[in-house]
């Protein structure tokens, strides 16, 4: 072998030594950086409390025998946890104590069919990741027979779950179509299964549901709901944060790209008969965030 040769030989083996060192840097640089996307607190416990109320089928409720908490929440927080190298800790709440508990600081995250609308932004940021929309819906039997589109309702009773935005919703959608007509009466109730109670008894004609948690009713009760109308005051779900928690919000960001991207978000999606209200990407408070 000539000089000329071995010259070449180890300047290429240099080059390559070079290389390998490069990627082993940014190998070890990214690790690094993936440990230092959470918090300091939630990086040592490997624990991300997360609030829940767990009576929304079908995004997050209680197993009937076992009492299991399961729903599609629950199976795309613990994937984020997942791709975080985390355990999360379920806080069980009342709804209307999900986003104080981000305030107080007792919770650090609060993922619970949660309606992204803007009066809620000034005390939480959100990573949405679900569509919704409330949704008028009556009796599939004779009394429900009467109503054939939603303006059909105005002057009559309609309940829906009051710790929920869905009785200012249907109060505005009211002002504006009942104009001229005696508006619609808004029953709030304890829940969403408490004015599907009530629907059954006759205490009211309609009721307001999620656009994403109807279908999951009417297949538990077959034949016994129909909507009424499409959609109205459509928003999106949204993961809360503490407005101060930025880091752990960008963390849970990145995640729920990833599986937005290696198709985990599409399974969950299919799991749970969901896949019309899938989201093509995650939006932050409403909007794209990049």
């Amino acid at each position: 072998m000539n000089k000329l040769n071995t010259l070449s030989i180890m300047s290429r083996t240099f080059r390559m030594s070079r290389l390998t060192a490069l990627c082993l840097s940014t190998f070890l640089f990214g690790a690094v950086a993936h440990a230092q996307a959470l918090p300091d607190a939630i990086a040592k416990s490997k624990t991300i409390k997360v609030a829940v109320n767990a009576i929304y089928p079908p995004m997050e409720y209680k197993e009937p025998d076992s009492g299991e908490l399961v729903g599609f929440d629950i199976d795309l927080g613990n994937a984020i946890a997942k791709q975080l190298g985390v355990k999360l800790d379920w806080q069980e709440s009342a709804f209307e104590q999900l986003l104080p508990s981000l305030t107080t600081g007792r919770v650090d995250m609060v993922l619970s069919g949660v309606s992204d609308v803007p009066g809620r932004r000034d005390a939480a940021d959100f990573l949405d990741y679900l569509n919704s929309g409330a949704q008028f819906y009556v009796l599939a039997s004779a009394s429900g027979n009467a109503i054939h589109q939603a303006v059909d309702l105005c002057g009559k009773p309609v309940g829906t779950s009051r710790s929920t935005s869905f009785p200012s919703d249907t109060a505005a959608w009211s002002a504006k179509n009942c104009a001229g007509k005696t508006p619609i009466s808004v029953v709030g109730t304890e829940d969403t299964s408490a004015a599907r109670m009530q629907l059954k008894q006759g205490r009211i004609v309609a009721g307001v549901q999620g656009s994403e948690t109807l279908p999951y009713a009417m297949k538990l009760e077959p034949n016994t709901y129909k909507p009424v109308g499409e959609p109205f005051a459509t928003s999106p779900e949204g993961i809360a944060f503490a407005k101060s928690n930025t880091q752990l919000r960008d963390a849970v960001h990145a995640a729920l790209d990833k599986l937005v991207a290696d198709g985990t978000y599409s399974r969950i999606v299919a799991k749970w008969g969901l896949q019309s209200s899938a989201m093509r990407q995650v939006t932050m408070n409403g909007a794209p965030s990049n």
